[in-house]
């Protein structure tokens, strides 16, 4: 569909608006929609958002981690201080002394202090013991078909069928 502006570029800008109960729309290309005053609201929230975690880094830096880069990704704690952003997973090892201060302030703790699961450890562990205690007992029974219906013994096949249904159903 071409730009019902300039009717020359390919309308990549869908507008809608309604003005004392006026409803207008237009399909625009990218530079008739900016020189209308439409453009993309969020096209610079990524850097705006990097750089307020990066302003959160911004402590001065002592000289030694300066110096020091991730082996990994050859990210330094200036370049984490300026983007907001690690380098990789590494990072959180190789500058966590300089990270936790920051952490600490900006969530009050460097533990997770948040919501717990209502299930204990023991709970879980168990349930998943369970579970894979059912997937096996289902693949036994899965390969005791097979052999039922090689047999041709049909009667033993259904009941297999029947309790393999079952099981499905229950361990949904």
């Amino acid at each position: 569909m071409k730009c019902e502006k300039c009717g020359k570029k390919q309308a990549d800008t869908h507008v809608k608006r309604v003005i004392n109960g006026e409803f207008e729309e237009y399909n625009l290309c990218s530079d008739c929609a900016k020189e209308m005053g439409y453009t993309n609201m969020f096209s610079d929230f990524a850097n705006d958002f990097n750089s307020l975690l990066g302003s959160f880094f911004s402590n001065a830096l002592p000289e030694r981690t300066q110096a020091t880069r991730c082996e990994v990704c050859n990210t330094g704690y200036a370049d984490i201080a300026r983007t907001g952003m690690m380098g990789c997973a590494n990072c959180y090892s190789i500058f966590a002394d300089q990270l936790m201060p920051t952490i600490r302030r900006v969530h009050g703790n460097t533990t997770h202090c948040g919501k717990h699961s209502k299930y204990s450890k023991r709970e879980i562990t168990q349930a998943y013991e369970e579970k894979q205690d059912n997937n096996s007992k289902l693949a036994k029974l899965k390969e005791q078909l097979d052999i039922a219906v090689k047999n041709q013994e049909f009667e033993k096949a259904a009941q297999l069928r029947d309790q393999i249904k079952d099981m499905e159903a229950n361990n949904g």
